[in-house]
């Protein structure tokens, strides 16, 4: 990918672009303001810490979906920025121990004002436009700023795309990394189980949040429903996966997200013992190893194997 930019960037400047390598800070993942959006609690008067049991191996087969995108700045028109982004998203099925890819979509793409865009002339011509809104005065943080949400919604199109084709021929369970309120078919599916590691957004406060932060390892918290500006109503929980004293508060602590028909105490503690049996204790420094699936990061590590 790098001697394409660099090919990319000596093309825009034959056109007059002024040439730039900047990498949008988060250019990695969605971007989240932090927020309490506080929920309805379904399960009990207050936030308990309830313990799901030990850890149980998933019934064949279980099938993960993630998505990845990346994002660079490679000139400027005026004090328009010209940012080219990649995202892509994949599903991988699990039977017998052997994931297999069964779905891949990727898309390349160009984010600028119109203006921006036209002025770069073909060399951009190979990739898919999106046009930032040209209602405003020309600014390249703002601008910067909307080439970021345009990025994480076409992810989130993209993963939505795939999931759908995986569901059109397979039954079985599917784990999202993610909140499954992105799509209404999603938060419907009662064999998707979505599961967040951004803790951004909380759903209590007071002594409450307390409770929540505080769960110890191999316990969830009580069922509630998201009070969520998304798209579609769910039911969630949190999980501890690994112990967090000595460390932080977020530390090996998810939220699940499922259907409401699922929404129950029972599927709440079995999908939890799952869920602890998919921990992956990741040698490789990544900072989310404490919140991430052995099937999740298997997708990951193939979408930026083949990116």
């Amino acid at each position: 990918m790098t001697s394409d930019l660099t090919a990319l960037r000596r093309a825009l400047a034959a056109a007059g672009i002024t040439p730039a390598s900047i990498i949008p800070p988060a250019s990695a993942g969605r971007r989240e303001e932090a927020e309490i959006h506080l929920a309805q609690l379904l399960e009990g008067d207050a936030v308990r810490a309830r313990p799901v049991g030990e850890p149980a191996g998933w019934p064949d087969p279980v099938a993960f979906l993630d998505g990845v995108q990346h994002s660079q700045v490679v000139g400027y028109a005026g004090s328009s920025p010209i940012v080219v982004a990649s995202v892509a998203a994949a599903v991988r099925e699990r039977t017998d121990r052997v994931l297999a890819t069964r779905v891949v979509r990727r898309r390349d793409l160009v984010i600028g004002r119109r203006a921006a865009l036209d002025a770069a002339g073909p060399a951009l011509e190979s990739l898919e436009r999106i046009e930032l809104t040209d209602a405003d005065a020309p600014h390249p943080i703002r601008e910067l700023a909307q080439a970021g949400a345009a990025l994480d919604e076409a992810r989130g199109t993209l993963e939505v795309a795939a999931g759908i084709a995986y569901r059109s021929g397979n039954t079985g369970w599917l784990v999202v990394d993610g909140s499954l309120a992105e799509s209404p078919v999603w938060a419907q599916d009662a064999r998707m189980v979505g599961v967040a590691k951004s803790h951004a957004s909380l759903p209590f406060d007071g002594s409450d949040l307390e409770a929540y932060l505080r769960l110890p390892v191999g316990h969830r918290s009580p069922i509630f429903a998201p009070a969520s500006r998304r798209l579609a109503p769910v039911r969630a929980w949190a999980v501890r996966l690994w112990a967090w004293e000595g460390k932080d508060l977020l530390h090996g602590l998810i939220r699940v997200e499922v259907a409401p028909v699922n929404g129950t105490p029972e599927m709440a503690d079995r999908i939890s013992r799952w869920l602890l049996a998919e921990r992956a204790p990741i040698s490789a420094p990544d900072p989310r190893w404490d919140r991430m699936l052995y099937g999740i990061r298997s997708v990951e590590e193939f979408l930026r194997a083949t990116a």
